[in-house]
């Protein structure tokens, strides 16, 4: 059997390289084709150098070639990534903290700083080091859902310099705006003072040694994020959304402003929160009240990871109220739900930070069992 050249390039240009709108051959990414009898090598050239498309491309081009061409080819596909520069926005790298992952969704309402609260303990819980930023400077509720309304962050001296002592809750460092107002008083500020306020929080304080700073940020895509872009490196954003259409819409503008050119934070995924509910009673069964895995198909049209799904469970929202987020109870569905999800995230960012240029601040750069990297 001898394969034919042309054959293989009309097969090669049904397949579209996630991201972009031209077919592989159209496109340039088929950089050549080159035939040895049953044996083919395409050699191609893409521009973003995430894994998982990679590995989706040349799944891709292996299985159009078995179906429209031989299922008995032989296919090697080189790949080589050439990714353009870009007007990155970089910011002051923190001394310190190795990865800065910032937590957002498109609107309010879908369990963002749940999320957040609950990914921050189940690191800790894999032993990393970490610290969490209530940047919701108008809707600040870290505080509550670790216990510590009530709590004032102190000023310390390092170095000669006054610092702020972040507040710690189950082995978490953080720092939110609401430890400096009343619960009642409502933050009335323009952009520039609340970038002023979150400026302070993340460089006037000792965070000292971190592996993960979590970022809770406000819904939506404004001021305040653009802000924190400018001011930090950040190592990758997590999208949260709900299943239904209006949540999935603004899920797919908080994605691509991440995306931008002139921003290009890598989107290490998306979380799905309230997929589904399950009575206590009838624990087998599922009930789709939002619609069915909404944000996993979002994240597959728009080529990022779907990091996992959190269903609605009475218990995560009664922990949250209670201050003790609902991932700490210990061999627990939630917990073992909490910790796929983290696990998910932690891959993802030693992915990033094997493909990506480093930024300002240190990466890991291996997963370690999913525990933090002891230091000599």
């Amino acid at each position: 059997m001898k394969l034919d050249r042309k054959e293989i390039l009309k097969a090669l240009e049904t397949i579209t390289i996630a991201g972009e709108g031209k077919n592989m051959v159209e496109s340039g990414a088929v950089a050549n084709v080159i035939t040895f009898g049953d044996e083919v090598v395409v050699d191609l050239i893409l521009h973003t150098p995430a894994m998982h498309i990679k590995k989706r491309a040349e799944d891709d081009i292996k299985k159009t070639i078995h179906e429209l061409v031989s299922p008995e080819a032989k296919i090697k596909v080189n790949i080589k990534v050439e990714t353009p520069e870009k007007n990155e926005i970089k910011g002051r790298a923190i001394p310190g903290i190795k990865n800065i992952i910032a937590v957002a969704s498109g609107k309010g309402g879908v369990g963002k700083s749940t999320v957040t609260a609950n990914l921050a303990v189940t690191l800790a819980k894999m032993g990393f080091k970490v610290g969490v930023l209530d940047a919701d400077i108008y809707g600040p509720s870290m505080p509550i859902m670790f216990d510590v309304e009530n709590e004032k962050p102190v000023s310390i001296t390092v170095d000669g310099k006054s610092k702020m002592k972040p507040i710690e809750s189950y082995e978490i460092k953080m720092l939110s705006i609401g430890f400096f107002t009343a619960p009642s008083q409502a933050v009335i500020w323009r952009g520039p003072m609340a970038a002023k306020a979150l400026n302070q929080m993340i460089f006037d304080a000792d965070w000292g040694e971190l592996d993960f700073m979590l970022l809770d940020l406000p819904p939506g895509t404004g001021d305040i994020h653009l802000s924190i872009m400018q001011s930090l490196p950040i190592t990758g954003a997590v999208v949260v959304s709900t299943p239904q259409a209006v949540a999935l819409a603004d899920a797919k503008k908080g994605v691509a402003m991440f995306m931008q050119d002139n921003i290009n934070v890598p989107v290490l995924g998306i979380i799905e929160n309230m997929a589904y509910f399950t009575p206590e009673e009838l624990p087998e069964n599922k009930y789709y009240i939002f619609g069915q895995e909404g944000a996993k198909n979002l994240a597959e049209d728009l080529g990022v990871p779907f990091l996992g799904e959190v269903p609605i469970v009475q218990s995560i929202r009664e922990a949250g109220d209670y201050g003790r987020p609902a991932a700490l109870q210990t061999a627990s569905p939630i917990e073992a739900i909490f910790e796929g999800i983290t696990r998910n995230v932690v891959q993802e960012v030693v992915s990033r930070n094997e493909s990506l240029p480093e930024t300002e601040a240190i990466k890991i750069t291996t997963m370690a069992g999913c525990s933090a990297v002891k230091k000599n």
